[in-house]
């Protein structure tokens, strides 16, 4: 039990010694506390697990649904759908929460051995899963980390009295943010990708045969599915049988006659329309990473500015700026991508968060609309579980293994689900 707790709270970004972000035993009566008997520094924003609950009810309705409604699945190459926001939200409320955890740090060693642990645990988790969704625990592991580690390590000591102070005493934490943008960018314009080869299996009157396909390539600074630096360096580094089969770019026009379904080859479709590609490779995590930074500085302003005025205007002008700048990249020319995570999207998708988040603070924490969301609490408060056992299916598998008589008789066949 223990071992679940720790990956539950690492995923929410909380500290052991900070009570304000634990689970609570009795969640109606903490809501039907009035906010004005907390003090300041003991307030617990609901808001939180709110959008973190928001933000897993969107990622089992996208899974469930996407295939369906292709407008709310992941875009099959460029564009931004209502799936491919399902990532940055988690990436961007895991930041916020770690401005709590690590606020008050009694040994730097102690917090750094412990936020290693999480991760480690978050890793462990995600190769138990494997598949897409391992992949997405890999990923939130890894900002989680390099978060943790800004925020234990890189912040000043002085304290905080204005908006210019507050910038001054995170200002490495921006250093950081500013250092892996710019190793992005030069890798992923700079670097050559040659032509290469891969080799996909096919059933021939019972037996298997290999075909050995070849992406013409020879560029630099190409964004376009085949010859892209994100997928040339998970090739490189992670091996080219170990990459996601079932790529999103399967879907587009080029590779897909149901597009923008899965469907047919078209007769011309392009060598690398078979081809492996991660969808949480390791040049895309390290864009992933400054989402979390974005969400750790929201969780900043939370920490230091207690008014709920002041709050909203630092997020709202924030969000305005970030959205504002992805269109702007969008529009000249460096499209909104989340396969490559550029930095386009990075914005867009940081800046909705921010949005969102001032929504539903707004609507929760400062109007005290609390019983319309009480679901989405609880399903922010037990995100793990839920991902864990919905998203991944586990539930299904578990509810499948009940049946009367034999097994055709189960509650999924019951349904319809299991048919």
């Amino acid at each position: 039990m223990r071992t679940k707790l720790t990956m539950y709270e690492a995923i929410k970004g909380i500290d052991d010694d900070d009570h304000q972000w634990r689970e609570k035993k009795d969640i109606e009566s903490a809501l039907q506390i009035s906010r004005s008997s907390f003090p300041p520094d003991k307030e617990r924003l609901v808001s939180l697990d709110v959008f973190r609950g928001l933000t897993v009810a969107l990622m089992i309705l996208v899974d469930d649904v996407g295939g369906i409604v292709p407008a709310i699945n992941h875009s099959p190459w460029d564009g931004l759908t209502l799936a491919d926001f399902v990532m940055p939200f988690f990436l961007f409320i895991v930041g916020v929460s770690l401005a709590f955890a690590y606020k008050n740090l009694s040994c730097r060693f102690a917090a750094t051995r412990k936020a290693l642990m999480r991760s480690l645990k978050l890793l462990l988790l995600g190769l138990f899963l494997q598949g897409l969704f391992g992949l997405c625990f890999q990923r939130i592991a890894i900002a989680y980390l390099v978060a943790a580690l800004c925020e234990i390590w890189l912040k000043g000591s002085h304290n905080v009295s204005s908006e210019l102070s507050m910038i001054k005493k995170y200002r490495f934490h921006w250093v950081v943010a500013f250092v892996i943008t710019t190793i992005y960018l030069s890798l992923l314009y700079g670097l050559y990708v040659p032509d290469w080869e891969y080799q996909i299996s096919s059933e021939d009157q019972g037996s298997s045969t290999f075909l050995n396909l070849k992406v013409k390539c020879g560029v630099r600074g190409h964004t376009g599915p085949g010859c892209n630096a994100v997928g040339m360096i998970d090739r490189m580094f992670l091996g080219i049988q170990h990459l996601y089969r079932k790529p999103v770019y399967a879907r587009t026009m080029q590779c897909s006659l149901n597009s923008p379904n899965n469907g047919p080859l078209p007769p011309d479709a392009p060598s690398w329309c078979q081809a492996p590609f991660d969808p949480e490779g390791l040049l895309s995590s390290l864009m992933a990473t400054v989402t979390c930074l974005v969400g750790l500085h929201y969780g900043h302003i939370i920490i230091h500015f207690k008014d709920h005025k002041k709050r909203l205007n630092q997020w709202i002008l924030r969000s305005f700026c970030l959205l504002m700048l992805g269109l702007a990249l969008d529009l000249f020319g460096m499209q909104l991508n989340k396969p490559l995570y550029t930095l386009s999207y990075m914005c867009v998708t940081s800046g909705a968060s921010g949005f969102l988040l001032s929504a539903i603070y707004l609507m929760v924490d400062v109007y005290g609309y609390k019983r319309a969301s009480l679901v989405l609490e609880w399903m922010g408060v037990h995100a793990l579980p839920i991902f864990v056992l919905i998203a991944c299916n586990l539930v299904f598998l578990i509810i499948h293994g009940f049946y009367w008589k034999k097994p055709i008789n189960n509650l999924l066949h019951l349904i319809g689900i299991g048919k």
